[in-house]
């Protein structure tokens, strides 16, 4: 990044507000005496999302830098802030005074040691500590851990506090991972896309308070917000969405064909056309699953939600279209001839009654393996479209 002006500000503080009268005032304080005390030259900065109380008279009053933003979410807010913050370092919290500002110096310690994102942790395991009343049952042992165990696992994210909202980062980091998501979600997503790129994560223990607003409640909503983070997680990796499940479908779905196509008998069970039939419907169901996979993983990359994969790219570079259509075309072919061996049964018989426990061996797999054949062929036009990009 080109140097400028602007770049004699070594931090910028930026604070997400909308109708925080109550606590705005203190944690202003908290972040001008920081700046004061340690001697940094910085900046403090008010993104306001539409605040309609005194919030904005509280701002003007301490002097700090106030940054309309219209469209609403937490996301934007933020993103409103840091866009026009001209600090080296950013750091972020809100504004209810449960993170104490006061800590900002162990932030600041982190990031000019070279550190590209430094995560606060509340919770015990990354040596925070919650006050009593701070965070509700709920979040503190079940969702935020939940949570953190998947984006560990998933993203291989160095953290142990997934939802903690005080953390420091480069701004020339933040503008490389081109962030998309406008609310809630903003901050998993910085988490997962700084795992996913080759940065340096640091994490500082913190003290979580109880919020001090008094005018109305906290705008997380535990179950809403929960969801919407499970599904963020989700469609950002959809191996564990479609990809495994789908495996493990059709896998289930090939046990029931070894099983059922000769009629076998395991531990006194008959494994006869019913197992077929849902074998089949474990087939069906367990590929579409792995092309949705596939669909979504292209989408999440295209659209910057994802950086760069390279398995992705590796993909496109083999699987082109013309292969995805010709073993389409085979799989057709191959169901068509099972079909066509159970009409031919029915022929024979002068198109009477048939002997449905063998006609029916042959008329199941051909209709699966037909269908498997004509999602493969018209989805092969769809990821081609969708993978255009990827292969440039």
């Amino acid at each position: 990044m080109e140097e400028s002006p602007d770049t004699k500000i070594e931090l910028s503080v930026v604070i997400p507000c909308l109708n925080e009268e109550d606590t705005l005032d203190i944690c202003l304080e908290k972040a001008l005496g920081v700046l004061k005390k340690e001697g940094v030259s910085g900046e403090v900065i008010v993104a306001d999302n539409g605040s309609t109380d005194a919030s904005l008279e509280i701002a003007r009053k301490r002097g700090v830098r106030i940054i309309p933003v219209a469209e609403p979410g937490y996301g934007c807010a933020l993103m409103g802030g840091i866009e026009a913050a001209r600090g080296k370092y950013i750091i972020m919290g809100d504004a209810d005074d449960s993170y104490d500002f006061l800590e900002m110096p162990k932030f600041l310690k982190n990031l000019r040691e070279g550190f590209d994102l430094v995560q606060g942790c509340r919770l015990p395991a990354g040596g925070g500590r919650v006050m009593a009343g701070a965070m509700p049952f709920m979040h503190r042992y079940f969702g935020n851990p939940f949570f953190t165990l998947l984006i560990r696992w998933w993203f291989k994210a160095p953290i142990h506090d997934v939802y903690c909202g005080l953390r420091g980062f480069a701004k020339s980091h933040y503008e490389s991972l081109n962030q998309t998501c406008t609310g809630m979600e903003f901050a998993t997503e910085m988490i997962i896309k700084s795992s996913q790129a080759d940065c340096r994560i640091a994490e500082v223990p913190i003290t979580l308070h109880p919020d001090g607003r008094k005018s109305h409640a906290p705008h997380l909503r535990t179950y809403r917000d929960g969801w919407r983070t499970l599904r963020f997680f989700l469609l950002n990796s959809p191996r564990w969405l479609f990809l495994v499940p789908g495996l493990l479908a059709i896998v289930a779905g090939l046990i029931g064909y070894v099983l059922a196509l000769p009629g076998m008998t395991l531990f006194g069970i008959n494994f006869d056309l019913h197992t077929l039939l849902f074998s089949s419907l474990f087939m069906l169901c367990g590929f579409q699953s792995i092309l949705f996979a596939l669909l979504s993983k292209t989408y999440a990359v295209e659209s910057g939600l994802i950086g760069p994969d390279p398995r992705l790219e590796k993909f496109y570079s083999r699987a082109t279209l013309e292969r995805g259509l010709l073993v389409a075309g085979f799989a057709i072919l191959a169901g068509l001839v099972f079909l066509g061996k159970a009409i031919n049964e029915w022929r024979l018989s002068d198109f009477g009654a048939l002997d449905y426990g063998s006609n029916l061996r042959w008329v199941i797999p051909g209709v699966t393996i037909t269908a498997l054949g004509a999602q493969l062929f018209l989805s092969s036009f769809f990821v081609s479209i969708l993978g255009i990009k990827t292969k440039r």
